[in-house]
């Protein structure tokens, strides 16, 4: 194959890359060793792939929420409604090492159950 064609090939085939595949980002992004609990009800809620996220605001800001993948959020017994808009919630994670207001979240804590997310 022509060096010109491949690298058609190549920008053809970043270009049909999701957006989201793109901007995904790892977990070493964040601090594992200073989890935070996170407690007030959810401004909105993504339920949705790559993963699920959310965005509730804390001590005057508003956080972004990077929960687990839908089907696994599922299989280990927290359901789509359970996790509305408007609904009280506690969650713990990590936040981000970079100080951004964004937290990967590890349990939920809803509807007087725990669920491990990871």
């Amino acid at each position: 194959m022509s060096r010109r064609l491949h690298s058609l090939f190549a920008a053809c085939a970043i270009a049909a890359m999701p957006a989201a595949a793109l901007a995904h980002h790892g977990w070493s992004s964040y601090d594992e060793s200073k989890p935070i609990t996170l407690t007030g009800p959810l401004n909105s809620v993504t339920w949705g792939n790559a993963h699920g996220t959310a965005k509730m605001n804390w001590r005057g800001g508003s956080w972004d929420v990077v929960l687990a993948p839908t089907t696994r959020m599922e299989a280990r017994g927290l359901a789509k409604n359970e996790i509305d808009a408007g609904q009280r919630i506690s969650l713990t994670g990590y936040v981000r090492k970079d100080g951004t207001p964004e937290m990967r979240v590890e349990r939920v804590f809803v509807n007087d159950k725990k669920v491990e997310l990871r």
